[in-house]
């Protein structure tokens, strides 16, 4: 096996948050490769890449991943968030590589008190995260050397995310209302990237045997609503648009697909086997919001 310096990552998928993180973090030995080179509801093309990039190990982070829109468009979920992680597994399984998938906390009904430890039952609410607990499944049943990777609340200057709509909406509106009983470990994307890197090396090493399902999220809980006022006062001190903050509670703020009240996950599992620990969010926020204040001209 090549020395970690060498490695080739194939990650699956090219202008999503972690997708992005994932290339810039691991440049010169990350190959992102999405549509319309690569489709995951297409089997062929998931082999046709793998065997073009020759990678040592497969990352994949693309699926269906608009929560509220797979409510109603269930079969294109299905594809992505199922039957393409099967085929993916299934191609790296043909060459004898590991593969990585992620998932996601809501695959959990989020009714714990605690945080959610990786071997909990699952019991998801919506039609997303049914389809990612059963491509969860699917990867599992198609390919022994698999990681399945949970992560939460991820935001970044990349892609559409938590940041990015909170900063869009104070440039037109003095308050927001935000839900206050979702909590849950936010995530910054590249420093999520850092431990996939990590762990793409420890599944290459000779005699890794820890496969299965891991958790992965920054450090500390909050709240939307508190998350959200975190996010304007650090685009204060960078002069940029700020809104008051308006708390209310998930049964009095309706969406198509329900979210978990608890998205918490446990990751003292990765942090035992891989010795990973991610950094707090709010270190994450500080560099997140300049970059996109910068971007959307309010700054």
């Amino acid at each position: 096996m090549d020395s970690p310096a060498g490695r080739k990552v194939l990650v699956i998928g090219r202008t999503g948050q972690v997708a992005q993180a994932l290339g810039h973090a691991g440049a010169g030995m990350v190959v992102n490769a999405g549509r319309p080179e690569l489709d995951l509801r297409d089997a062929d093309s998931l082999s046709r890449a793998i065997d073009r990039y020759a990678p040592d190990v497969v990352i994949n982070t693309a699926g269906f991943t608009k929560v509220d829109q797979a409510e109603s468009e269930a079969a294109e979920a299905e594809y992505l968030n199922v039957d393409g992680p099967r085929a993916l597994a299934m191609a790296c399984g043909r060459v004898g590589i590991p593969f990585i998938h992620m998932s996601t906390d809501c695959v959990f009904d989020g009714t714990l008190a605690r945080p959610y430890r990786p071997d909990d039952v699952a019991n998801p609410l919506s039609t997303y995260g049914r389809t990612k607990w059963c491509g969860e499944q699917a990867v599992a049943e198609s390919l022994d050397r698999h990681l399945i990777v949970r992560v939460s609340w991820v935001f970044s200057q990349y892609a559409e995310n938590f940041v990015r709509t909170m900063l869009r909406l104070a440039r037109t509106r003095e308050r927001v209302t935000v839900v206050s009983d979702q909590v849950g470990f936010p995530t910054h994307a590249p420093a999520l990237a850092g431990g996939l890197l990590a762990m793409a090396d420890a599944v290459c090493m000779d005699g890794f045997s820890d496969w299965g399902t891991y958790h992965l999220a920054g450090r500390a809980e909050t709240d939307r609503a508190s998350m959200a006022r975190h996010i304007f006062a650090v685009s204060a001190v960078h002069g940029g648009a700020c809104a008051l903050v308006d708390g209310v509670l998930t049964a009095n703020y309706p969406t198509p697909a329900p979210r978990p009240l608890n998205s918490r996950l446990d990751t003292a599992l990765t942090a035992d086997v891989f010795g990973i620990v991610l950094p707090h969010w709010e270190t994450g926020m500080t560099q997140a919001v300049p970059i996109l204040l910068n971007e959307l001209g309010t700054a």
